[in-house]
């Protein structure tokens, strides 16, 4: 007779095993690639414009400063031929004339310069001459105040007047301005003009020097 099977018995149970589960991202959690990638780009341009905004901010003022330069040297070329003319007559330094030149009409910017070609302030007597604005210094302080002024038909004109004023002196003094004719450089005759009175600026002599080295003017000087 066949065995009868016994469901009496119990099963054993199956050893469990422990697998580590790991969470799932949900879809849309989590960066995406196109929003990195945007993301790096938009970073790239403000970085790109900031660092071409800080350039022209730099740059600006150096190209407005060689451009001021550029324009000064070109109003100090111009005078040369009819300053060193003058040298080789009179003997009066060209460095002192271009930088008188310079001081007296801003490099040309003057109106006096402009309208009139008077490029180094020589007053007039004349009634019918142009009456100007003008800085003078009085009693320890600048003052405004208004005179007439010679006019010129061309800048030579101006640059063979301001050389005969030295020449010929003033009306009380013929020999007024031969300590400027007479000097052995630049630099005694800028201190000769001061001490003769041909600015009432106390820092004239100083001024005319300073010009001549910054611009090498006296470069331009004959031996």
């Amino acid at each position: 007779m066949a065995q009868k099977k016994s469901y009496s018995q119990k099963k054993k149970p199956r050893k469990k095993t422990s697998v580590r589960r790991y969470p799932r991202h949900r879809r849309g959690q989590g960066p995406k690639l196109a929003d990195i990638v945007l993301l790096v780009l938009v970073v790239t341009l403000i970085a790109f414009q900031s660092i071409r905004w800080f350039e022209k901010k730099n740059t600006q003022p150096a190209t407005e400063q060689t451009t001021q330069t550029q324009s000064k040297q070109a109003f100090i070329r111009q005078l040369v031929p009819s300053a060193q003319k003058q040298q080789r007559e009179r003997h009066l330094f060209t460095s002192i004339t271009l930088a008188q030149a310079c001081l007296e009409s801003n490099f040309g910017q003057s109106e006096l310069s402009q309208k009139y070609h008077n490029l180094f302030g020589i007053k007039s007597s004349d009634p019918n001459s142009p009456l100007l604005t003008t800085k003078e210094y009085v009693n320890g302080q600048w003052i405004t105040v208004k005179a007439r002024f010679m006019s010129y038909a061309n800048y030579d004109e101006s640059i063979r007047a301001h050389t005969m004023l030295f020449v010929n002196g003033t009306g009380w003094d013929a020999g007024h301005y031969q300590a400027v004719l007479n000097a052995a450089n630049y630099r005694e005759a800028a201190q000769a003009l001061q001490d003769k009175g041909y600015a009432t600026d106390p820092d004239y002599a100083q001024k005319l020097i300073d010009l001549i080295e910054e611009y090498k003017l006296n470069q331009y000087d004959l031996d």
